[in-house]
């Protein structure tokens, strides 16, 4: 390996003096046979599209995996031999409390993932990206055991807790891994796929209560469909044995040969190949930058801190985009499908198709929103869904309030439409944002803080919508219709864009805001901002001065908490 080569490179981006010192540094440690060694030892089983592909896969099973788990309670609620082992589930005129008792058993399951969300605070970055998503899957075989053998409702409330747990940990875990292993240019269409894929759990999970339905002489009839999400939850453990660590988090933790042999899987190209050579430095400066040259650790007061970071105000982010995922209202579908169209005077066997069919197309739009992302961006997406949802829901009050049967049938395409705005527009734009937005030394615990914001929202939601529905009828609706609208200008006014730019880039874009004095929202619709690794952006970053010059005293200028 040259270190010639390497070292012209450097000096054809004109790189500054403190970036040709740490990739002189680099190529002087990549020459030398013992971390040759390293990088080899460390080569994944796989590499380039292959690899790639093989991540989507596992990191799509665990999302498939979720899906699954919140929607296969949809139909069970209202299942003869469900209601048989706990009538706390079955609402009727002479047990109208149970409406909240059948909202508990739902809801108690977003109280384990806020858990298992803000667990990853303190075990996410320790344990690795792999080894927690390994943790996650383990602890909903149990929790789904708990629950298939289930014969009492204080039993099915813990079981569901556990099971909640486990899945906490996968969903503030595996968008970062996925993110932190995916090329700038598809790192959106590759994560919308993971929404996607809960969809794709969600239908799964309609279809398969339809067909055990009609087992109603057995208790089978919701066992089976309970039990069958840990054959996801095995398939996502198997698969991520043979994947490599996430990058970042290696080189986060000073195991740079780990590091550069991933990158260059993932990019299926030599170690000596400039693009790979500037995705390890971009890295490696950003925690530099970051971590303002002290220890590895993360305390979380970091994420309390704006400077050149702007930890907090993209932190925040994170939490605010999860947030308004579930106060769009669409679980009052993923949940209570069955029993929405039930009020709305369809037979049994007919809500039951319905929903199922509900879900089938939810999958379907999706699938747009795989194709848009990268072209289209974040912003415009969430734009158009937010204002597609806001829309739906005024049309569901209206209709509501007049309750004809002609009106009961325009309800029911309704939520379809609904769920087609909210599969464009935000069904996998809040897990691929919030790890997006942050920096990596932040990220893990970010994540868990905006996971714990989406389970937080979502236990209110599911919470409240069986009181509401019996209380207050369409009126539920308009409730949903303001808070969509509440979202419209928000988005427009703080939300920057991140399309097409590399998880370090972001870095910079704050960065520069914060130097400049303006918002980062526009800064992110330019197209002047210099890529991350490059020695404007080293500038800019404060790792080197305005001549050049290396920052030995490791201090970002004007950096306060």
């Amino acid at each position: 390996m040259s270190r010639n080569s390497f070292s012209q490179h450097a000096s054809e981006d004109g790189a500054s003096v403190a970036s040709r010192k740490s990739k002189d540094d680099a190529s002087v440690a990549i020459e030398s046979p013992e971390f040759e060694a390293e990088v080899a030892a460390a080569a994944p089983y796989l590499s380039g599209a292959a690899l790639t592909a093989a991540i989507a896969f596992v990191a799509g099973t665990g999302f498939t995996l979720f899906g699954y788990d919140q929607g296969v309670m949809s139909a069970l609620l209202t299942a003869k031999q469900f209601e048989d082992v706990f009538p706390q589930v079955v609402v009727d005129d002479a047990h109208p409390n149970h409406a909240t008792l059948q909202s508990f058993v739902v809801a108690i399951y977003e109280i384990g993932c806020l858990i298992g969300a803000l667990a990853n605070l303190w075990v996410g970055d320790w344990l690795g990206r792999r080894k927690t998503i390994v943790a996650g899957g383990v602890i909903m075989i149990i929790g789904a055991i708990l629950q298939t053998t289930s014969f009492s409702y204080a039993q099915m409330v813990v079981a569901r807790i556990i099971t909640g747990l486990g899945n906490g940990l996968n969903t503030s875990t595996v968008p970062s891994y996925h993110a932190e292993c995916s090329p700038a240019a598809r790192r959106g269409s590759l994560i919308m796929i993971e929404g996607s894929l809960i969809t794709f759990g969600i239908m799964i999970s309609y279809w398969l209560d339809f067909a055990f339905y009609w087992v109603s002489g057995s208790s089978a009839q919701w066992r089976v469909p309970i039990s069958l999400q840990i054959i996801f939850a095995v398939i996502m453990i198997a698969g991520i044995s043979f994947l490599p660590e996430s990058p970042r988090w290696l080189a986060k933790h000073g195991r740079n040969a780990e590091a550069l042999a991933v990158i260059s899987a993932l990019d299926g190209k030599p170690i000596t190949d400039p693009q790979v050579q500037q995705t390890y430095h971009g890295i490696r400066e950003a925690i530099s930058a970051e971590s303002q040259f002290t220890s590895d650790k993360t305390p979380l007061r970091e994420l309390f801190t704006n400077g050149r970071s702007q930890n907090f105000r993209r932190a925040a982010l994170g939490v605010v985009v999860q947030c308004f995922q579930q106060i769009s209202g669409i679980n009052l579908i993923t949940y209570y499908a069955t029993l929405l169209f039930e009020r709305l005077g369809i037979d049994d066997t007919k809500a039951r198709i319905i929903a199922a069919a509900n879900g089938t197309e939810y999958f379907l739009a999706s699938l747009i929103a795989i194709v848009l992302i990268d072209r289209v961006g974040r912003r415009p997406l969430m734009l158009f869904g937010a204002v597609g949802q806001m829309v739906t829901m005024v049309l569901l009050a209206i209709l509501g309030s007049i309750d004809t049967s002609g009106t009961q049938v325009a309800s029911a395409v309704l939520l379809f439409v609904f769920n087609s705005f909210f599969a464009i527009g935000w069904l996998g734009m809040t897990w691929l944002y919030p790890a997006e937005i942050v920096g990596l030394r932040i990220r893990a615990p970010a994540n868990a803080f905006s996971t714990a914001s989406n389970w937080t929202f979502n236990f209110m939601v599911v919470m409240v919508t069986g009181p509401s529905f019996n209380n207050i009828g369409w009126g539920t609706y308009i409730v949903f219709a303001a808070l969509n609208a509440f979202i419209v200008p928000v988005v427009y006014f703080f939300f920057p864009e991140t399309a097409g730019r590399s998880l370090e880039d972001m870095d910079v874009v704050f960065a520069l805001a914060h130097n400049e004095g303006v918002s980062p929202v526009g800064v992110s619709l330019r197209k002047d901002i210099p890529p991350a690794g490059s020695p404007e952006a080293d500038e800019i970053l404060g790792i080197t001065g305005r001549d050049g010059s290396f920052r030995s005293d490791g201090a970002r200028p004007t950096e306060k908490a």
